[in-house]
C-alpha cells in the first residue's frame, strides 16, 4: 500500500553544508548542519534525517491512530479520545508536531537519547518543525535510551511510534539492533496496552523484520510505503498486540 502526502518545500541545492552545532554526546558525535534550505542531523557520520519532507514521519503517527480507530476497542468511549502514544526519537520533530496537532492523543511521551537534539528544538533552531509541541501540556520529553526505557516497568501506551534509526537493518549504533530482536520486541509488546499498535519507520522494507514481529507474538503485521523522489520507498512497519 502506498500513501500520498504533500511534500514540504526545501532543497539542498548546490550549496556546501554548513555545520551549525557539533556535540560529543553520550552515544558519540551528533551534528546539526544546514545544507542549502535544509537542516540535517548527522550521528557518528551517519545521515539520520533532514527537514525536506516529513511524509513518512507523519504516516508513522497517522497509521498507528487509524489502526487503533479500526480495532473495535471501546475503552475510549467510541470517539478515539484518551489515547496515549510514545514517540521514539524526536529527530527534526515531524512526528511529534503531527501527533500534537491531533486532539485524540491525550498523552504524548517523546523518548530522545541525545540531549543536543532536545536543545536544538528548545533553542529555536529546530523549533519551527516541532511547531511548539514541546510546550504542549500533553507532551512529556524523556532523555533516555529508548531500549533501556522500554525495558523498564512503566506506563503502557496505545501506540509506540519508533523512528530512531534508518531502519531495523540499518541502525545508527550497533546497540540499537537490540530493539528489533526478540528482547526489544518483547519490551515493546510489554509497554503496549492490549490492542495497542507498534509502528516502526524504516528507510527501506525489511521482510526479516516482519518475520521477527510475527515471531514476537504480534498480529496484523503489514508494511505501508511512502514514495520518495529517488530510491526505494520509505516504509512504516505496523503490528498489533493482541487485545
Amino acid at each position: 500500500m502506498t500513501l500520498q502526502y504533500s511534500t514540504l518545500d526545501g532543497s539542498a541545492g548546490d550549496h556546501p553544508p554548513v555545520v551549525l552545532d557539533r556535540r560529543e554526546g553520550p552515544y558519540g558525535e551528533v551534528v546539526l548542519r544546514r545544507h542549502g534550505g535544509l537542516l540535517q542531523i548527522i550521528a557518528n557520520g551517519c545521515f539520520l534525517m533532514d527537514t525536506s519532507d516529513g511524509r513518512s514521519e507523519r504516516l508513522l503517527v497517522d497509521a498507528a491512530l487509524e489502526s487503533l480507530d479500526g480495532d473495535g476497542d471501546s475503552n475510549d468511549g467510541g470517539d478515539g479520545a484518551g489515547r496515549s502514544v510514545l514517540i521514539g526519537g524526536l529527530g527534526v520533530g515531524f512526528s511529534l508536531a503531527h501527533a500534537a496537532a491531533q486532539p485524540r492523543w491525550e498523552r504524548i511521551t517523546v523518548v530522545e537519547r541525545e540531549p543536543a537534539v532536545v536543545e536544538w528544538h528548545r533553542d529555536g533552531r529546530l523549533a519551527p518543525f516541532s511547531a511548539g509541541a514541546l510546550d504542549d501540556p500533553r507532551v512529556s520529553v524523556v532523555e533516555r535510551d529508548l531500549l533501556a526505557y522500554l525495558a523498564e516497568p512503566g506506563e503502557r501506551h496505545d501506540a509506540l511510534c519508533l523512528d530512531i534509526d534508518n531502519g531495523p537493518d540499518w541502525t545508527v549504533t550497533d546497540d540499537n539492533s537490540g530493539l528489533y530482536g526478540p528482547a526489544g520486541l518483547a519490551a515493546c509488546r510489554n509497554r503496549l496496552a492490549p490492542g495497542g499498535v507498534l509502528a516502526v519507520w524504516s528507510a527501506r522494507p525489511s521482510a526479516g523484520f516482519e518475520d521477527a514481529l510475527r515471531s514476537a507474538g504480534f498480529s496484523g503485521v503489514r508494511t505501508l510505503e511512502v514514495e520518495v523522489t529517488r530510491g526505494v520507498p520509505d516504509v512504516v512497519h505496523l503490528a498489533t498486540k493482541a487485545a
